[in-house]
């Protein structure tokens, strides 16, 4: 029987040491988000890391049970310390993740990242041929893995596979600036299908190869075309990833959501509120955003006391000093503002530096007049979409970087800015806040429908049957055991 096997760097689950003991938490990020309603239930198979570097730990007995209830087994691939930092830290997250944004200046290329980037990719490959049949589509998931199918075949393992880029694929002039530039194209020409957020991720990415390799000859048109090369072929497909719409919205209905979502109008005193959300990353333009709002008090002092601006941060990466130090800069900013603008009874900005539990993130969506997302780059950012369906009332503005992946869908009806114009973003926020209830519901109601029609079902489904012809409903649901959680 035909499986669906994800591979990516983590697990959906993530183990937690808290007070000496470890625990199994619900894993975090865009593509847990994306992925996890979609393999529920099927009885495939998710292979990735636990996040615990640790020996001596039962990781397959503390994560037993998430695997019953969710419908699907999880497979553990062990990493040691070292690892964890020349390969995750080191390669994935110094060369691959800034050199991908745009922001090679920060990259550094050190040569035992590269080894220890090959060993791992080495190790997740023996796993994915252990736990799998010729039977199964392997399908993998970003940066870190991207030399899977290329260890496959060295190990003679026959596999149907994919492979999808959460994050942007650079220009040729960027890329080239990798060292291992010609051995990542030609690993990833081993997959039968490449998948990118979005054409210009597609085309650059074929710009990459014709450079390295001449003699690949692109066919067809439209969102998947055809690679020749030598004797054999592969696809390249957009496929923009997105949300499963129908349940943000359906959350953002409840009723205690309802409740929460007036409590927190209620705490700015009904005052219009801008609202951000991200991880926190030097990717996400926060400082430049936070700049932005203060332009915005300096230059239109008529929002002066009639708007608050919401910042969620998401912490990340802590033990990395670069990222305390985006941290400690994102918290000077904030105290300069508030210093500078605050009145009786009103604080401009409130930052929030911490996880939110998810019915917690949907009252924030729904509470808020207008969210601000404006990364520097990103894959997509599927905080615009998540907003858009937990607008119910329809009377929401989306402001979004043209630099995010998610603009290539929106952008007719998202007001666009460019997150390096702190004066263009102030502008945006000024207009937004005086555009009229018509204006909002227009742009809204026809940006909520883009999503619902392109949820997270449609990607898969688009994947797959470029992929392999099937769909979804080809891989049917299972029953599963559900256990009471003390």
């Amino acid at each position: 029987m035909s499986r669906l096997v994800v591979v990516s760097n983590r697990l959906p689950a993530a183990l937690k040491l808290e007070d000496g003991q470890w625990k199994v938490r619900q894993g975090g990020g865009g593509l847990v988000t994306a992925l996890a309603p979609v393999l529920r239930n099927r009885g495939g198979v998710w292979i990735g890391w636990s996040g615990a570097a640790e020996s001596g730990v039962d990781v397959d007995g503390l994560l037993s049970d998430f695997s019953a209830e969710a419908g699907y087994d999880l497979c553990t691939v062990s990493l040691t310390r070292s690892e964890v930092n020349d390969y995750y830290f080191g390669f994935s997250n110094e060369i691959i993740w800034p050199l991908f944004h745009d922001l090679q200046s920060r990259c550094r290329f050190h040569p035992r990242y590269w080894r220890a980037y090959l060993d791992v990719n080495f190790k997740f490959a023996e796993t994915v041929a252990r736990r799998s049949t010729s039977e199964d589509y392997i399908w993998i998931h970003d940066y870190h893995l991207m030399h899977q199918a290329f260890f496959l075949k060295s190990m003679g393992v026959k596999r149907r596979t994919g492979f999808f880029l959460h994050i942007p694929f650079p220009t040729p002039d960027i890329f080239m600036k990798l060292p291992w530039r010609w051995k990542v194209i030609q690993a990833l020409t081993e997959y039968d299908l490449l998948g990118f957020q979005t054409v210009q991720d597609r085309r650059n990415f074929a710009r990459c190869l014709q450079r390295l390799m001449p003699e690949a000859k692109v066919r067809g048109r439209g969102a998947v075309v055809t690679v020749n090369l030598g004797n054999r072929s592969f696809r390249l497909g957009a496929f923009p990833i997105s949300i499963d719409f129908n349940q943000f919205s359906s959350m953002a209905k409840r009723k205690d959501v309802i409740g929460r979502t007036f409590e927190l109008k209620e705490a700015v005193r009904h005052r219009k509120i801008i609202l951000g959300v991200d991880r926190l990353d030097y990717t996400k333009g926060i400082p430049e955003r936070i700049r932005s709002v203060q332009t915005m008090f300096k230059r239109y002092p008529d929002l002066r006391g009639k708007v608050n601006f919401v910042q969620v941060a998401v912490p990340s990466r802590e033990e990395v000093d670069e990222y305390r130090e985006l941290r400690q800069e994102i918290e000077q900013l904030v105290g300069r503002v508030n210093g500078e603008y605050s009145l009786p009874g009103w604080v401009p900005v409130h930052y929030l530096y911490r996880n939110l539990p998810h019915d917690e993130l949907v009252a924030y969506y729904s509470a808020a007049d207008i969210a601000l997302v404006t990364p520097l780059r990103d894959g997509m950012n599927l905080v615009a979409k998540e907003y858009c369906a937990c607008n119910n009332t329809a009377d929401g503005v989306l402001i979004l970087s043209e630099f995010a992946g998610a603009a290539a869908q929106l952008q007719r009806n998202a007001y666009l800015v460019n997150p390096y114009d702190v004066e263009g973003v102030a502008k945006a926020l000024h207009r937004a806040f005086y555009w009229s209830r018509e204006e909002r519901r227009a742009s809204m109601a026809k940006l909520r429908d883009q999503v619902r029609r392109n949820n997270i079902f449609w990607w898969v489904d688009s994947f797959l049957l470029a992929g392999i012809a099937k769909t979804l409903g080809d891989f049917p649901e299972i029953e599963t055991v559900h256990f009471e959680r003390s």
